[in-house]
Order: structure tokens, then C-alpha cells, then sequence
């Protein structure tokens, strides 16, 4: 009995002294650890003052660059760093054909817009007009009415009218050449209309390809691909996508809607000429 109590006694002391061999290894290492992190928590914290430093010494280098930009392009500086000149940048060399496309859509759009608000007259009260003064005053009086009114029909009617002594074939005759005169005028400039709302898209294709080789190009002198690698060609290509399809569709609209408008106007000086035939003929036989 008393050798089981010692022997029981002995097992006690052997467990606790190895719970405290325990505590003591594991509290040594929990200091070595802190020893060995400290020096490393000093070193990123060094790093980070070093990185801090020298991202305030890079803002810096960059508003000077930013000033020494703004000097010399001067007023150019708030259009090239605008959201419209950073989006014409980043759309690359096929920007330059396009903004060209642009700028011949809008200046033909602008100028038939005006000839063709010129154009237009009342043709009932011109043809009334025309009619009074043909029955009260003869020829001279009604062509001094064509002459007092701009556009496409008085000019028909009146080149009608400078052939009423010659008979009603040459009236027509006279109204058919100075009509064919007339359209084409009124016509010009559509063919460039045409043009553009054609090649835009195409020049927007051709960016999209220039674009996407770009990328490619990219990836393949990359060792590791990423997103960021094959943005810029991506943007660069969707952007000239856009810009060739922004122009061509007010281009093609606007061709349209002239091309309608022009239309009317024949129309209109079909119905003129044929009144002031039927009105030559009827003094003819008075």
C-alpha cells in the first residue's frame, strides 16, 4: 500500500513538473516570437513612412508637370483635360479621320438647313400673285413678282415666263431645264452627306481592330496577364466604335430628312409650272 502511494505520489510530481516544462517553453517561445516581430513591425513601419514619402514627393513632381502643362498649352489645356478631350485621346489615331468626318457632316448639315429654310415660300400666294399679274399687267409685271421672290420656284416660273411669247411647248421646255438646275442645287452637298454616314462607321471598325491588336499585343509581351494589361486597347477600340457611329447616324439622318425635303420642293415646282402653263394657255385663247 504504501509503495502504491508513492508511486502514485511520484506520478503527481512528474505531471505537474511537465505542466510547468510546458508553460515555460510556450511562454519562451511567445517571447522570442515578439522579439522577432519587432524588428519586422519597425522595418514595415519604415517602409511605410519611405512609401509615404515618396508618394508626397511624387504628387508634388506631378503638379509641376501638371503647371508646366497648363503653361504651354494654355487655353488648350481646358479642352485636352476635359472629359471630351480625355475621351478623343484615349480613342487613339483614328480620332483624327473621325473628328475630320465630323466636322465636313456638321458644316454641310448647317448650310442646307439655311439654303433650304431660304427655299422655302408660299407657293399658292406666289402663284396668285403671279396669275393677277399676268391678267392685269401682262408678262413684265408678273416676272418683276418673280424677281421680288427667292427661291427654286420663282426662279422656274420664271424662266417660264421669259418664253410665254414663244408658246406653251417652249414654256415647258424652258421650266424642265431650269428645274433640273434647280434640284441639283438644292441636292448639293447630299453626296458628302452619304459619304460620311459611310465611312464613319467603317473608320470606327478600323479603330475597333487597331484596338484590339493593340491588346493583343499587349498580352503577348506581358509574362502575366491581367485585366489592366488589355484595357487601354480595349477602350481604345470600343471609343472609336462609338465616335464612328455617333457621326454617321445624325449624318444619315440628316441626308434623309433632305432628301425628303427636296422632294417637296419638286413637287412644289411641278404644280407651279403646271399652273402657269394652264394659265399662259388660257390668256392665249382669251
Amino acid at each position: 500500500m504504501a509503495q502504491k502511494k508513492r508511486s502514485t505520489s511520484g506520478l503527481i510530481v512528474l505531471f505537474a513538473l511537465a505542466v510547468v516544462l510546458c508553460f515555460a517553453i510556450a511562454n519562451a517561445n511567445s517571447q522570442e516570437s515578439a522579439a522577432q516581430a519587432a524588428p519586422e513591425q519597425t522595418a514595415m513601419s519604415g517602409q511605410d513612412s519611405l512609401g509615404m514619402a515618396r508618394g508626397d514627393s511624387m504628387s508634388i513632381v506631378k503638379k509641376i508637370d501638371d503647371m508646366k502643362e497648363r503653361a504651354r498649352l494654355g487655353w488648350f489645356y481646358k479642352v485636352r483635360y476635359s472629359g471630351l478631350g480625355d475621351f478623343f485621346v484615349r480613342g487613339g489615331a483614328f480620332m483624327w479621320p473621325l473628328l475630320i468626318c465630323s466636322i465636313i457632316a456638321l458644316v454641310f448639315i448647317f448650310e442646307r438647313l439655311f439654303t433650304l429654310a431660304r427655299a422655302r415660300v408660299d407657293v399658292k400666294n406666289l402663284m396668285n400673285r403671279v396669275s393677277q399679274a399676268l391678267r392685269g399687267e401682262g408678262v413684265d409685271a408678273a416676272l418683276k413678282v418673280c424677281e421680288g421672290t427667292r427661291g427654286p420656284i420663282a426662279a422656274v416660273i420664271h424662266s417660264g415666263l421669259l418664253r410665254a411669247g414663244q408658246g406653251p411647248d417652249a414654256v415647258k421646255e424652258a421650266i424642265e431645264t431650269a428645274g433640273s438646275i434647280e434640284t441639283s442645287f438644292l441636292e448639293r452637298g447630299l453626296v458628302v452627306l452619304a459619304t460620311v454616314s459611310t465611312i464613319a462607321p467603317m473608320l470606327g471598325f478600323l479603330g475597333t481592330v487597331s484596338g484590339m491588336m493593340n491588346a493583343f499585343a499587349a498580352i503577348a509581351a506581358a509574362e502575366q496577364v491581367s485585366a489592366k494589361i488589355v484595357a487601354s486597347g480595349i477602350e481604345e477600340a470600343l471609343i472609336t466604335t462609338i465616335a464612328g457611329l455617333t457621326i454617321a447616324i445624325p449624318a444619315s439622318v440628316g441626308h434623309a430628312y433632305f432628301v425628303s425635303q427636296i422632294e417637296r420642293f419638286v413637287l412644289e415646282m411641278e404644280e407651279a409650272s403646271a399652273n402657269l402653263v394652264n394659265e399662259l394657255v388660257e390668256l392665249q385663247k382669251k
